[in-house]
């Protein structure tokens, strides 16, 4: 049974930071598609990190230069570090798993198989 869960999530303001976490299980660690995707309340889901089985990673350019995503595939764990945030920012954050092959694009984190539960992040003026 694939488990995804999420958390870090949390309110800061304009410029702050957060780290979103994701535990993965039931998805073989190492050879799965990991990524992000957030949706804001009245808007589409938007997909914005992705990584590959060997490291190779992709992001929106919403995000690119503000956001790392990273993964630990000794641990199960899917991380995704936000700096210089922004109120345009604000959503709810969903990590991803695909089992592939797929195409290492950040755009298909959306269609991805497997889905958590999501986290909150807000961002203040």
């Amino acid at each position: 049974q694939v488990q995804l869960v999420e958390s870090g999530g949390g309110s800061v303001q304009a410029g702050g930071s957060l780290r979103l976490s994701c535990a993965v299980s039931g998805v073989t660690g190492s050879s799965a598609y990991l990524g992000w995707y957030r949706q804001a309340p009245g808007k589409a889901r938007e997909g914005i990190a992705c990584i590959d089985t060997f490291g190779i990673t992709s992001y929106a350019d919403s995000v690119k230069g503000r956001f790392t995503i990273s993964r630990d595939d000794s641990k199960n764990i899917l991380y995704l570090q936000m700096n210089s945030l922004k109120p345009e920012d604000t959503a709810t954050y969903y990590c991803a798993a695909d089992p592939g092959p797929t195409y290492t694009d950040y755009e298909r984190v959306r269609e991805y198989m497997f889905a958590g539960q999501g986290t909150q992040v807000t961002v203040s003026i």
